[in-house]
């Protein structure tokens, strides 16, 4: 088992296996050229799968595949299946645009996917391109349908920006209660890779304008998801996530590796720690230390939002948000 100096148990590994994207989103990185860093640089699955072992063992239990976009690339259900053949009841999920999906799907499910969360912010395609800087809405919700239909179970995540999207959280909501898809809708997080000007919705007005039209009762967390519940009326939850809350890092149990091999304890810290040399010279135990050493030195808070102005230079399409 793996616990942090907070006593809190890490069974949660983020996995990005590409900073690569084919979006261009205005929250995320619109300005970032198609200049990435080498694939000689990247570890290769063989390798990803020898620490994915490595953190099994020491007792992550659910694994998340992220990106950039993590269907750019090759062989994604290759790499997943790796994992599922060598712990079948390890959570297996996905984060994804879903612009890809459609044609990966079934050879996702196949392989041993459970679970697939999906960005959504729009259902209006000209605004889904101004967000996302190329027409991308129709292939995106196919993907979604396609997933659906051969048994992945789908998330939908939005984030509620003022001016562009903020009056659709209704319909987004009422396509994925039509859908039993569960959405969270996400506050905004700023970094300084995001189009400047962008106003994000607070959970406080997500919650008056769901309230206008929805009678819901208040869950709170559940677990250590960083999603705040609600659950209306007539049985069907949503999601709000506050990241610049003072209780949102309070159950936190993941940790995240990038592509390249860093391995980080908190997504808004630049501090992390290379399993790559030891995984190159299979040298598992070296492997197992760096891992318990990132848990150990895991921090109690991000750092959004600190006094002293602190903040994390890294990317969010480096580590999958």
């Amino acid at each position: 088992m793996l616990v942090d100096s907070y006593d809190r148990v890490v069974d949660y590994l983020r996995v990005s296996v590409t900073e690569r994207c084919n979006f261009r989103c205005t929250y995320c990185m619109p300005e970032k050229p198609f200049s990435w860093v080498p694939k000689e640089n990247l570890l290769n699955f063989d390798e990803l799968f020898e620490f994915m072992k490595v953190a099994i063992d020491e007792g992550i239990r659910k694994i998340r595949i992220t990106g950039g976009e993590p269907l750019l690339r090759e062989d994604l259900d290759v790499f997943i299946k790796m994992i599922y053949d060598y712990e079948p009841s390890i959570d297996l999920a996905m984060t994804s645009n879903a612009f890809l999906l459609k044609g990966t799907a079934q050879r996702l499910k196949d392989a041993g996917l459970k679970r697939i969360n999906v960005s959504i912010d729009t259902l209006k395609p000209e605004i889904a391109q101004e967000i996302a800087g190329k027409d991308v809405l129709k292939n995106v919700l196919e993907g979604v349908e396609e997933a659906l239909k051969v048994g992945l179970k789908v998330k939908v995540n939005m984030v509620p920006m003022k001016t562009l999207n903020a009056d659709e959280i209704i319909d987004i909501l009422e396509y994925c209660k039509a859908r039993n898809m569960s959405v969270r809708f996400i506050e905004y997080m700023e970094n300084k890779y995001a189009k400047e000007g962008i106003s994000g919705l607070k959970s406080t007005e997500l919650l008056t304008i769901l309230g206008e039209k929805y009678e819901f009762s208040d869950d709170g967390f559940d677990g250590s998801s960083p999603s705040h519940y609600y659950t209306m009326k007539d049985g069907y939850r949503f999601g709000i996530i506050e990241p610049y809350a003072d209780d949102f890092c309070k159950q936190c149990n993941r940790i995240r590796l990038t592509a390249e091999g860093n391995l980080i304890p908190c997504l808004y810290f630049d501090e992390s720690m290379s399993i790559a040399e030891a995984v190159k010279r299979g040298d598992i135990k070296g492997a197992a230390a760096v891992l318990k050493e990132v848990v150990r030195t895991k921090p109690e808070k991000n750092r959004w939002g600190g006094e002293d102005g602190e903040s994390s230079s890294r990317a969010f399409y480096e580590t999958g948000g």
